[in-house]
């Protein structure tokens, strides 16, 4: 199956300074995978150069199975949507209101997240982080994308709230056939919901594994957050340099 969304030796940064390098993963269609890594690993790095919105020092992406340089509105409007760490909502609108700006209806969300129903009639910045980060997945979700990038949803939220997310994002991959790669922190927490599992150190691919492969590895993947020095047996990669941090 050609993957929706594919890194062939990606290397990107900022300033012309490589922060990942030599990435390759890829996601197919009704998968969620899974970015793992510490603070600095080059995670988010690698969904903004996904993406579009950072150009790439070398290597290439695919869609579909093209070769792709187009910007990331034009990819948004072709299926992609991104959702960021921040809660990406209208403070000063209402939540219906903040719907109607991503063009979905409020039946769409309140199919993921029925209870935001008591939400629609509030502003955007009186709702909680969590109501907030469920009204930006859903808004996102709501508009059937045929790929999803998002970034640390579970940031700063309660454990049910993350659950809630994480649901969501497995249900429409598996309801709809949605392709998603899902930058997360909490490695036992995401691999409930994952198909497959990319770890990244120091701005490389550390291992690729299965879901239920990296469940028996889980000590072997934290170890990959904690001790930033260790290389991990068994595991592929592309070399041992140390690039620098994101």
């Amino acid at each position: 199956m050609t993957p929706v969304i594919e890194a062939r030796g990606v290397s990107s940064g900022y300033s012309g300074q490589p922060v990942i390098r030599d990435v390759d993963l890829e996601v197919t269609a009704g998968e969620v995978v899974c970015l793992l890594g510490s603070n600095g690993a080059g995670k988010t790095t690698t969904l903004l150069a996904m993406s579009g919105e950072l150009p790439l020092l070398s290597g290439e992406v695919l869609l579909d199975g093209n070769p792709t340089k187009a910007p990331l509105f034009r990819r948004a409007r072709g299926g992609m949507a991104y959702v960021t760490e921040e809660r990406s909502v209208f403070k000063g609108l209402s939540g219906r209101d903040n719907l109607r700006c991503g063009d979905v209806t409020a039946s769409e969300v309140l199919a993921f997240f029925p209870e935001l129903e008591r939400c629609l009639d509030t502003r955007g910045g009186l709702l909680s982080g969590g109501e907030q980060q469920m009204l930006s997945v859903g808004r996102a979700l709501a508009r059937k994308p045929r790929l999803l990038l998002a970034d640390e949803l579970s940031l700063g939220l309660a454990p049910i709230i993350v659950d809630r997310l994480l649901q969501a994002v497995r249900t429409a991959a598996t309801d709809r056939g949605m392709a998603v790669l899902l930058v997360e922190q909490h490695a036992r927490k995401a691999l409930r919901y994952a198909d497959r599992v990319y770890v990244m150190r120091r701005g490389r691919i550390e291992m690729a594994l299965g879901a239920e492969d990296a469940s028996r590895r889980i000590s072997e993947i934290e170890n990959v957050y904690l001790a930033m020095g260790v290389t991990v047996r068994n595991a592929p990669a592309t070399n041992n340099r140390s690039p620098e941090e994101e």
